[in-house]
This record gives structure tokens, C-alpha cells and sequence, in this order.
């Protein structure tokens, strides 16, 4: 071991700060800091400390070490605290963590939480909104437990998505479905929504159930919105009459869609609102379709391209299924990829 650090230590600093950023934040600070002057310099410059996350694995969210997440707490965050930006944290050791002061943080990931604890951190008294509230321009909640049923969920998910909106002054980014493999985070509005508005959110990250609640986050009241991400779970197709599908949103730049179920209404409700985003410049669609023709490189063009004159970036797994009626004029693979000449200028 003094042989290695005889090594790291007399390496220049070029060289040591590549190899450190080959290692987590978190390991380099609760490793380095404190031995010497010229490492403590280097491991405190803001490459290791504007970003930390406190989770032993981000695949598995599993906690950290006690006697780690201790000297973190007693003896390294408070010496650093004022050049944190962004933390990653899990719901055994968040509190603690939080409970220093953190003048600079801008960004905040809360994993592994519960429903019912995610709903006790975001009520209208919590730490976290009292602290936090008029500072955080960065939210991300990851729930992975509910005891409620799943009613409740729905209300619970509903409520923690309407305080963050309502309360966090300075919100530029949500990600309410970091994993959106799981069924704790979907949001679904009902009939009577909540009138959640805001004049700050630019980007927004969320799992849906319905088109509806996807059109309800579209219809122009977060007007700043320029990325939106939205995964939908449910192939039911919207009641029309009641669906603002309508106004247009100019400052949109970014849309991406997920659909886990097959996709009923890609002319009816998709191709509309796609129609409202004419200042796309990037756009991601991922869907099975069960529609009445192919959705070709003709149709891509004639129905989304030709409408987006500012897209840059096409990202697109569109699987079309046909009716057996219908298939009798199929084309040929050749004659299909054929009819995506044209999408060489993107």
C-alpha cells in the first residue's frame, strides 16, 4: 500500500485527474481527502464535488456504508458543502444528509423512496419544501414501494406531482420516472385534473397512463416547456370532445413518446398534437401501431416531417400491425426501406 501511494502521489496532475475521474465521486473524496495538501486541493476541486451520489450501486439503489456515510456526514460534507451542486440520495440516509446546509445546491434525486414517504416529504411543512423550496431548479423522485392500494397510489402520485409543481418557485426540471419500467410513478388525472400551472418548467420526464393525461400536460399550461419526455401505458383511446388537442405550443423543442401497449389512435390524437409542435427540433417516437396501413417512410414524411421545417434529430422503433384483411398488397422490405430515401437530410 506505501508503494502505490508513493505512486499516486508523485504522478502529475494531469495524469492522477484522469485516473480519478475514472472512479465515483464518492470514492475519490472519502479516499483522498484529508491526506494531503496538494491531493485535498485536487480531490476538492468542483470536477469531484459539484456531483455526488450516495447509493453503493446506482443499478440496485442500495445503500451506502454506515462508517462511509458517517465520516460523509461528520467530517467531508460540511468541508465541501458549498461547492455541492447536485445530489443523489436514498431514502435511509437522505435526512441525514439534508440536514446540512447546502448553499448551492441546484439539483436533488431521491431514490427508493415509499409512497407514503414520499408524500410525508413533499406535504406543505416538510424540511424539504421549507429549505429547499425557493433554491431547487432540479427534482427527480423515484418511488419503488407502495402499501396503498392502488387507488391510493394514484392520489399519492398525484399530490407529490402537484406540490413539487406548486411549491419548488424555481423548478426547471422534473423527472418524475427515472426507471419507467416501474408502476409506482404512473400519473393519471381522471376527469376533473388538478390546475397545475407553471411559468418555469423547461423540461419534464413522466410516466402516463392515459393520451388524455399526455394531452392534459400538453395543452399549453406549463408554457415554458421546450423537452418533454412521456411514456404511456394504456392503449384506450381518448374520448375526443373532451381533449384540448389543439393549441399550438411554439417554444416545444423536444418530444419523445414511449407507448408499452399497442397505439390505437396514431391519426386521430397523434399526428394532431404532433401538428402543434411545429418548432420540434428533436422528436423520438417508440410504438407499436395497429392501424389500417403501413406506417412507412411516406407516411412519416407527409404526416410529421414536412409539418417540423426546425427537426434536426428523428429517433424512431415504430412497428406497424396490419389486420390480416388488409394484407393482401403488403410491400416488399426493399420496397419499404425505399421509402426512407429522404431521411438522409436529417
Amino acid at each position: 500500500m506505501e508503494n502505490s501511494f508513493i505512486q499516486l502521489h508523485d504522478l502529475p496532475d494531469e495524469i492522477l485527474l484522469i485516473i480519478l475521474k475514472k472512479l465515483s465521486n464518492t470514492d475519490v473524496l472519502y479516499s483522498l481527502i484529508g491526506v494531503n495538501k496538494r491531493l485535498d486541493s485536487i480531490v476538492q476541486d468542483s470536477i469531484f464535488t459539484a456531483y455526488l451520489t450516495f447509493m453503493a450501486s446506482c443499478k440496485d439503489l442500495s445503500r451506502i456504508a454506515e462508517p462511509i456515510l458517517y465520516r460523509f456526514f461528520v467530517e467531508i460534507l460540511p468541508k465541501i458543502r458549498h461547492k455541492i451542486l447536485w445530489l443523489n440520495l436514498e431514502s435511509s440516509s437522505m435526512d441525514r444528509i439534508l440536514s446540512i446546509n447546502y448553499p448551492n445546491l441546484c439539483g436533488l434525486a431521491l431514490h427508493s423512496l415509499t409512497s407514503e414517504r414520499a408524500r410525508e416529504l413533499f406535504t406543505d411543512e416538510s424540511y424539504l419544501i421549507r429549505i429547499f423550496k425557493n433554491q431547487l431548479s432540479s427534482i427527480v423522485i423515484h418511488i419503488n414501494e407502495c402499501q396503498e392500494s392502488t387507488s391510493s397510489i394514484i392520489d399519492i402520485n398525484i399530490f407529490i406531482f402537484t406540490q413539487i409543481l406548486l411549491m419548488f418557485k424555481e423548478l426547471l426540471y422534473l423527472n418524475f420516472s427515472p426507471f419507467a419500467g416501474s408502476d409506482y410513478h404512473r400519473l393519471t388525472f381522471g376527469v376533473s385534473p388538478p390546475n397545475i400551472l407553471s411559468s418555469t418548467l423547461v423540461q419534464l420526464r413522466v410516466v402516463v397512463d392515459y393520451y388524455e393525461d399526455c394531452l392534459y400536460l400538453l395543452d399549453g399550461r406549463f408554457n415554458q416547456l421546450d423537452t418533454i419526455y412521456v411514456t404511456i401505458c394504456s392503449s384506450n383511446v381518448p374520448t375526443l370532445p373532451v381533449i384540448n388537442n389543439k393549441k399550438k405550443l411554439p417554444n416545444l423543442k423536444c418530444f419523445g413518446l414511449t407507448h408499452k401497449t399497442e397505439l390505437l389512435a396514431y391519426n386521430d390524437i397523434l399526428i394532431p398534437l404532433l401538428h402543434r409542435m411545429s418548432n420540434l427540433e428533436e422528436l423520438s417516437l417508440y410504438f407499436d401501431s395497429f392501424n389500417e396501413k403501413l406506417i412507412d417512410g411516406y407516411n412519416l414524411e407527409e404526416n410529421i416531417l414536412n409539418y417540423m421545417i426546425q427537426l434536426k434529430k428523428f429517433k424512431f422503433n415504430i412497428r406497424s400491425i396490419i389486420p390480416f384483411v388488409n394484407q393482401v398488397n403488403l410491400p416488399s422490405n426493399n420496397d419499404i426501406q425505399n421509402t426512407f430515401k429522404n431521411f438522409t437530410k436529417l
